[in-house]
């Protein structure tokens, strides 16, 4: 019976890559036995997804396949659902099998949070993965068809969505755009059509400062999005939404944005937890369980600079990914770990085509240079994980 180490990767995202990429590079030839755990057999750009939901960009450019990330001769690949994490007997339960762990990376990404809104769940749509996007984007060219067969139906043109955080304010920026060549399609008057981005805390991107978002919010309304921030959605339901002021918007439409929790296998598998998120430790480790290191949407993480935690953000879990596999080896090698520290890069958020808000250090940026920013680091993702090939096959350059 071998000896090696059996190491675990639940989840493909940033930083489930990332740790995958890190650990086929430092481990040596039957150092360790590694397995990659992901439903889908492909990586997909979270932070890119409101793009194909709106239709501006073709949902292809949102994914890759695993196989051309990993080198499958290190990585075992496997495609499947994740059941069950079973803590005291070091095994992860697949919807088609098991697996033991000798050390275990729980990257499985976050789940919708709708802090309890009648109806959201049945009556909504989700930015949350490929396969939600394609549903959105369908959907949202059949209303236009629809209501050239029932013009007297205005809630098939009235779009809703919860949520003014990054990806509500991003997903709006690029429906506005998208409007205008659904209406010239489909020879509907755009002034018919109506976005209502709804937002219960009383300013939108939260974490900016005010003069940017309301630059953001200038340049959305502009593009025809009307913002309703301090009023929470108090009911979704399948004629629209009725916000905390009684006020009923009929949509045929809703969008939900609004929030992100960690995962339920988190709760279910007893770890230490806060709305399924992990305080990790200095390395990354769950408390109580130095075999367990948890990155990404399911860490938390606090910055001493303000004593909040860190956002989830797709930055942190391509930053934790190599410290979670440096100190896997460090393990099995017995020598000491790495601290993880976090280093903001800095934070941008697009508004459609040509126009976003960033701040890099103590540089604020908006509009035209801005948005080339944020082309830069989602052409930089793509060079870590596939090189230059990569890069020049996903990458927006214009």
């Amino acid at each position: 019976m071998s000896n090696i180490p059996k190491v675990v990767i639940l989840g493909a995202g940033y930083g489930g890559i990332m740790t995958a990429q890190r650990l086929q590079k430092d481990l040596n030839y039957n150092e360790a036995d590694v397995t990659l755990v992901s439903k889908h057999d492909y990586h997909y750009f979270t932070t890119h997804l409101h793009m194909p939901a709106a239709g501006t960009d073709a949902l292809e450019n949102a994914h890759v396949p695993i196989s051309k990330l990993i080198d499958e001769f290190k990585i075992d690949f496997v495609k499947s659902s994740v059941k069950e994490i079973r803590t005291d007997e070091k095994k992860v339960i697949l919807e088609d099998g098991t697996l033991s762990y000798d050390y275990l990376i729980i990257a499985v990404g976050g789940e919708t949070e709708t802090f309890g809104v009648p109806g959201m769940h049945e009556h909504a749509m989700f930015i949350r993965s490929i396969n939600s996007v394609r549903a959105i984007r369908e959907h949202i060219e059949k209303q236009f068809a629809e209501y050239k067969k029932n013009p007297e139906r205005k809630e098939l043109l009235t779009f809703v969505v919860g949520g003014a955080g990054f990806t509500g304010i991003e997903f709006v920026g690029e429906l506005s755009d998208r409007i205008p060549q659904l209406c010239r399609t489909h020879q509907v008057d755009p002034s018919l059509v109506k976005i209502y981005n709804v937002e219960a805390a009383p300013t939108a991107l939260p974490g900016f400062d005010q003069e940017l978002v309301d630059y953001a919010m200038n340049t959305l309304q502009k593009k025809g999005v009307t913002f309703k921030l301090g009023t929470a959605i108090k009911e979704c339901r399948a004629d629209g939404v009725l916000l905390a002021t009684d006020e009923e918007i009929k949509s045929a439409t809703v969008i939900w944005t609004g929030g992100v929790r960690g995962s339920k296998l988190i709760e279910e598998a007893g770890i230490e937890n806060m709305r399924a998120r992990v305080k990790v430790d200095e390395y990354l480790r769950a408390p109580g369980h130095d075999d367990i290191y948890i990155i990404g949407d399911n860490s938390l993480m606090i910055n001493p600079a303000n004593d909040r935690p860190f956002p989830p953000t797709a930055q942190m879990a391509m930053q934790q990914g190599p410290v979670a596999a440096n100190n896997i080896v460090a393990s099995i090698r017995k020598q000491p770990l790495k601290k993880f520290e976090f280093h903001n890069k800095g934070t941008v958020a697009s508004l459609g085509k040509g126009q976003a808000i960033g701040v890099v250090g103590n540089k604020k940026l908006k509009g035209f240079m801005a948005a080339q920013l944020k082309k830069i680091i989602d052409i930089r993702w793509l060079f870590i994980i596939g090189g230059i090939s990569l890069a020049l096959r996903k990458g927006k350059f214009l």
